[in-house]
């Protein structure tokens, strides 16, 4: 029996998914971006202030402080770790400002740039997943703090395998608290009109996995690209895989809640 057998109508009214890193291949291409912005910040920064340059690590600080979270959020947790305050500024700041904003800007520029001249892949296993669960006619959304959610679908050739979208454009309407809060997630529910335990939620960050298990959701599914998967476990995941592929192949139980 796979784990996909989990996944059924009986049990089960829609799955909501990541966007980065669980549906395309743009979690790495986010990390390179956020290394790029801030490395260049903390050079000038050790430089005004008589300090050692210590780079930005993408194994260890985008995992913890920016990955699934939002813009601003990712920002100031990242800043913050190392110790340095800066003023919010003004949405509309310009990106060499230095504010969180301003920062905030120049990651997003840097993403814009990379798919504007590399464009996006989806992984063929979200994508046979997707349409594995619309066929047994569930309901499915994209749940993602990206500004570009609609360009990176568009761009991947996948969004008509998603029903809504609920993005960083929606949470700023809507003034829906970032992952790890399960605002985002239960907004998402919500207009599907499908209770929490009766959704499925498909993560590969650690505040989103945290975010699927804050809103009581039915299944917190993990999705380990980066060998953090001891990490999403400990921090709400139901079960583990390393592809979201594999949940439409037999493979061993690993959950807790579900066997």
């Amino acid at each position: 029996m796979s784990d996909s057998n989990f996944i059924t109508p009986e049990r089960f009214d829609a799955v909501l998914f990541d966007l980065d890193g669980v549906l395309t291949a743009t979690a790495k291409m986010h990390a390179a971006c956020w290394k790029q912005m801030f490395d260049r910040f903390l050079r000038q920064y050790a430089e005004i202030h008589n300090l050692s340059f210590q780079p930005f690590d993408i194994q260890t600080d985008y995992n913890l402080y920016v990955d699934g979270k939002a813009l601003d959020d990712g920002v100031r947790s990242f800043l913050e770790s190392r110790h340095i305050a800066l003023p919010d500024g003004s949405p509309a700041a310009p990106p060499d400002w230095e504010t969180v904003h301003g920062l905030g800007v120049q990651k997003d520029s840097l993403v814009n740039q990379v798919i504007a001249s590399d464009g996006v892949e989806a992984f063929p296993g979200s994508t046979a997943f997707a349409t594995h669960v619309r066929q047994l006619g569930l309901k499915t959304a994209v749940v993602t703090p990206s500004a570009n959610c609609q360009l990176v679908l568009s761009s991947a050739g996948i969004t008509h395998l998603f029903d809504l979208r609920v993005d960083r454009e929606v949470a700023a309407q809507e003034q829906l608290a970032g992952k790890p809060a399960p605002d985002m997630f239960l907004a998402a529910a919500e207009k599907l009109d499908v209770l929490p335990a009766r959704a499925v939620v498909i993560e590969d960050a650690i505040s989103g996995v945290q975010s699927g298990r804050a809103g009581n959701f039915g299944l917190v599914i993990g999705v380990d690209r980066r060998g953090h998967g001891d990490l999403l476990k400990e921090n709400g995941a139901d079960i583990v895989v390393k592809d979201v592929g594999d949940l439409l192949s037999p493979a061993p139980h690993n959950s807790s809640r579900h066997s």
